[in-house]
């Protein structure tokens, strides 16, 4: 692309959330490609919905707060808060419609695989008989209608729940009288969805969606009134905490408190049902002050329940992915002993390729060993029902020092991390909760252990959460390592975290706020001075997000010097490639598929000897910043070449992988070469896990 193409763009940066946009789309477009499976198709359209639930209430809803508090100024990428708003509210309409047109399309397809949502007036019978007693025994007993007239203020609205806006009037009303108004919440600890029974013999399988049950049986609730209306609403509010750190004497009841101001904030979007009564969105936008956020929908609101019901519909094993059983890594198969495996070699495993549990093994194994001293771990997000919580509960009551720092302000999960912590300290574990103004977002495993007269350190640093659920869906690296230098580097970060000790020189690892920053500027330098000297000189990075203004224009300037760069980012990219004489050098790939691309790797050609980094942050402000990140370099060969091959699997994926254009546009990638597409050939381990791979790419 020219210069003057890239001028009409506006910026040498793209903006980061409409870069964010893009990946959604990139989302949708698994939902709408007809080689996806149905009902995974489906479960995309669910993402697509969780991803702007998000969205709405964190990003959009801070660029309001900017708005309201009068910030005009321009951002890097050269928009302003009013001007980006307007953008994004547009393009989120956009999508929004894109979305419900592949419901509708996706809804006709499971029809003729015999798999129905049906509308009450749909149904049979015998189905209408069964829903009558599943209304009167299950639903009405939870419901509650709540008027909103002179008497009665406007009730709280919950952030993301689906309600029911009831216009009324009273029996013998003259029509020019004002109508009666009240809400109801659809019950959030109910299914959203009901099976319905068939005949026995029936292929078929069809559910109803509970609204409907209700909109249907809404007279049981307002005797004496007509209903006028009774159409769908949901209020998206601003979800973001503000904790002040320093003056809370506990974190923990802190956010606690701040949790349930979180129902309180301010509305950001308002969703409704099409056709919804112009009477009852009057009365909304006037209690929930929105002017322009609304979205009108043509279908069910809060796309999300897809994800359980693409759970509940049974049979037909071609409308999903193949199921696959991760295997046990080969590496501590047939061992009884982890820390025998370990001392002979690292070991790294790739989820969700490889199995989570032999990380829960080892820390078992580590709860059960009597010459285990100390077992000290991260924790950023974590399963519900979290074996490692238990594994670390158990080493704790069997008199092992167990040092676990909780990360509270972990954004969703914040009710989840505070009932764990309870759990861990009641077990006898020391539980921090972090450095204040600072997330603890760094993934790392200390175990110390007493071997004949030495203590010996085993160390596990991931580039993913130690959460058992999401490893089955994330595409993550860990690494099992003896390293020394490592190990003690290790031993400084948990001192660093829980005490006062401050790490004058790190030997291995690179932390973030610390250090972090500078090295990657160092290590972009010298693939500079590499180039410039015409070595051997590429980077090739792997992340989710890149959105740091020094670190794209550390990136445009070595391309301008020489340094060819692949980046393959999953979501948000604020860096602009291919543009003549600025990063000409430079191609930027984004991979959406069955598992989220969560993996962070750098790789530094250095000269001819490459460098292989892990690291729990992406290349942006509030990682490097704002959080305590890790990056850890690969020494062990073996482990250095399981990480090429799988950075090379990314870089020749030309099915799922789609390439960044200047003007800001994904698109596929077309080549001639033979079809890649990287996570279904990641598989295949014993491909990428050869003994005797290429040690540079």
């Amino acid at each position: 692309m020219t210069q003057v193409e890239m001028k009409d763009t506006g910026s040498r940066y793209l903006n980061r959330d409409l870069s964010w946009i893009e990946f959604n789309w990139r989302v949708l477009q698994e939902a709408q490609d007809p080689l996806t499976p149905l009902l995974e198709r489906a479960k995309f359209l669910s993402i697509v919905s969780s991803n702007l639930d998000e969205f709405m209430s964190v990003r959009v809803a801070g660029i309001q707060d900017q708005i309201r508090a009068g910030y005009s100024k321009k951002d890097f990428t050269g928009y302003t808060p009013a001007g980006l708003y307007k953008r994004l509210i547009s393009r989120v309409d956009k999508m929004v419609s894109a979305q419900y047109r592949t419901y509708r399309e996706i809804s006709r397809l499971l029809v003729k695989e015999h798999i129905q949502l049906l509308k009450y007036d749909d149904l049979n019978a015998t189905q209408c008989k069964s829903m009558e007693s599943y209304y009167h025994d299950i639903i009405f007993p939870v419901l509650t209608p709540m008027a909103v007239d002179q008497s009665r203020p406007f009730p709280l609205v919950h952030t993301q729940f689906v309600y029911l806006a009831v216009v009324l009037k009273k029996e013998g009303d003259r029509p020019e009288e004002e109508p009666y108004f009240a809400i109801v919440q659809i019950p959030s600890n109910l299914a959203r969805f009901v099976k319905l029974p068939l005949h026995s013999n029936s292929k078929k399988q069809a559910y109803i969606l509970i609204e409907e049950l209700i909109k249907h049986h809404i007279q049981t609730l307002f005797s004496g009134y007509i209903p006028l209306a009774v159409h769908e609403f949901r209020v998206t509010r601003n979800a973001d905490l503000t904790i002040d750190e320093e003056g809370a004497e506990d974190l923990l009841e802190e956010i606690e408190k701040e949790l349930r101001k979180r129902r309180w904030g301010a509305p950001v979007r308002l969703e409704v049902q099409k056709g919804f009564h112009p009477y009852a969105l009057e009365l909304l936008q006037e209690e929930f002050e929105i002017p322009d956020a609304i979205f009108e929908i043509d279908g069910p609101l809060d796309l999300t329940f897809l994800r359980h019901f693409t759970g509940a519909v049974k049979g037909n094993p071609k409308l999903r992915y193949p199921q696959d059983d991760p295997p046990y890594p080969r590496e501590f198969e047939g061992h009884d002993d982890f820390f025998e495996v370990l001392r002979e070699r690292d070991v790294l495993m790739y989820h969700p390729y490889e199995c989570f549990d032999a990380l829960t093994d080892f820390i078992v194994q580590a709860s059960e060993d009597v010459q285990v001293m100390a077992i000290k771990m991260t924790l950023y997000r974590v399963s519900g029902n979290s074996p490692l919580i238990q594994a670390l509960a158990d080493a704790a009551e069997s008199g092992k020092q167990v040092t676990v720092v909780v990360e509270l302000k972990a954004r969703f999960d914040e009710e989840r991390n505070i009932a764990w912590a309870r759990k861990l300290e009641k077990a006898g574990c020391h539980v921090v909760y972090g450095l204040v103004g600072l997330k603890t977002h760094a993934k790392i495993l200390l175990i110390v252990r007493q071997e004949g007269k030495d203590l010996k350190r085993y160390v596990h640093v991931g580039t993913g959460n130690y959460n058992d659920s999401t490893a089955r869906l994330y595409t993550d690296i860990g690494l099992f390592t003896t390293h020394p230098a490592i190990g003690e580097d290790a031993s400084e970060l948990f001192n660093l975290m829980t005490g006062y000790s401050a790490v004058q020189d790190w030997q291995a690892i690179t932390l973030a706020p610390d250090n972090m920053r500078t090295k990657l500027e160092e290590l972009i330098d010298r693939e500079t001075e590499h180039a410039k000297a015409g070595r051997p000189s590429r980077i090739i990075a792997k992340m989710n997000s890149l959105s740091s203004q020094d670190i794209v224009d550390d990136l445009y300037a070595a391309s301008q010097q020489g340094v060819y760069i692949d980046l393959i980012i999953r979501g948000v990219c604020c860096l602009r490639p291919g543009v003549e004489n600025l990063s000409e050098r430079i191609t930027v790939r984004s991979i959406v598929d069955r598992f989220l691309e969560h993996s962070r790797i750098y790789y530094f050609e250095n000269g001819g000897q490459p460098e292989i980094w892990l690291s729990s942050a992406d290349w942006m402000t509030r990682n490097l910043t704002r959080r305590i990140e890790l990056m850890c370099p690969v020494y062990d060969e073996r482990a250095r070449s399981i990480v090429i091959q799988i950075l090379r699997l990314s870089l020749e994926d030309n099915v799922k992988a789609k390439q960044l254009m200047p003007n800001g546009k994904y698109e596929s990638i077309a080549n001639d070469l033979p079809s890649c597409r990287s996570q279904f050939a990641a598989m295949d381990i014993k491909m990428w896990k050869k003994d005797q791979s290429p040690t540079s790419i």
